[in-house]
């Protein structure tokens, strides 16, 4: 699954690409998306913006037209016109032009152009939480959210994005390592100090580009802290794998728990 910094930078580099540019081509292999196209008269429209919410990627264009492509961030390429794919064009979902410069999706599972007052009332975007990825972010409100996730476990919390949007496995894992935190802490028994460096430590960690992994896909490595072996256990509905140091991220005793 992605992560919403990895979302977050494929907006980024299509708006520098796109933005403000007359679409000069458009085509798609998904019937639905080809005919809304056309009924948009996406030709000849400018591309008013791209922008990242959580793990979705939104292209505006101008005439009220949306491109929505959800957990697509690598599945975006970017081209000279003529200049050769490094994927097979079968596999293209989505490929739009604006004179020099194509871009192509590819293999985005889901992909649908709407217009804006749909997808502004899209259940997928409507639910989600704080975007980790925003600039203007609601730390306060994240922490609600995830406290408001009662018994749930913070590892499992962490991945509902109509908590915090953006998270993924990497981060989840990353994050409470970092924050000396057990996935398995119910999330509305953490202390509101601790939710808030979650909070944090996600946004600055996302923001960034880490050069190593501390515990991510290290089940069975010493930790790079204490040398305790690393330890991979499934979480969540559906399950996903979790990254973790027995030892640096030991439950706490009750005492200890948020009363």
């Amino acid at each position: 699954m992605p992560e919403g910094d990895t979302i977050w930078r494929a907006a980024r580099a299509l708006q520098s690409a796109l933005g403000g540019r007359t679409v000069t081509a458009f085509g798609s292999s998904l019937p639905s998306v080809a005919a809304a196209a056309r009924r948009f008269g996406l030709v000849g429209r400018p591309v008013a913006g791209v922008e990242a919410k959580g793990k979705h990627l939104l292209v505006r264009f101008g005439g009220g037209a949306v491109l929505h492509a959800s957990r697509n961030d690598r599945k975006w390429h970017l081209y000279r016109r003529g200049s050769r794919w490094r994927q097979p064009a079968h596999l293209a979902r989505v490929v739009l032009e604006a004179g020099e410069i194509v871009a192509v999706c590819f293999r985005a599972p889901r992909v649908e152009l709407l217009p804006a007052a749909a997808a502004a009332r899209h259940a997928a975007l409507v639910r989600l939480g704080p975007d980790v990825m925003a600039e203007a972010f609601d730390a306060a409100g994240a922490r609600a959210r995830l406290r408001a996730a009662g018994d749930v476990e913070i590892g499992a919390a962490l991945l509902d994005q109509s908590r915090l949007a953006g998270v993924g496995n990497i981060y989840k894992s990353e994050v409470l390592f970092l924050c000396g935190l057990s996935p398995f802490a119910p999330a509305a028994g953490l202390a509101d100090e601790s939710l808030d460096r979650v909070v944090a430590t996600a946004r600055r960690q996302m923001r960034s580009v880490p050069h190593r992994y501390w515990v991510y896909r290290r089940a069975g490595q010493p930790c790079l802290r204490c040398g305790t072996s690393v330890e991979r256990r499934m979480q969540g509905d559906p399950p996903r794998s979790t990254y973790f140091c027995p030892a640096c991220q030991s439950l706490p005793p009750k005492s200890l728990a948020r009363e």
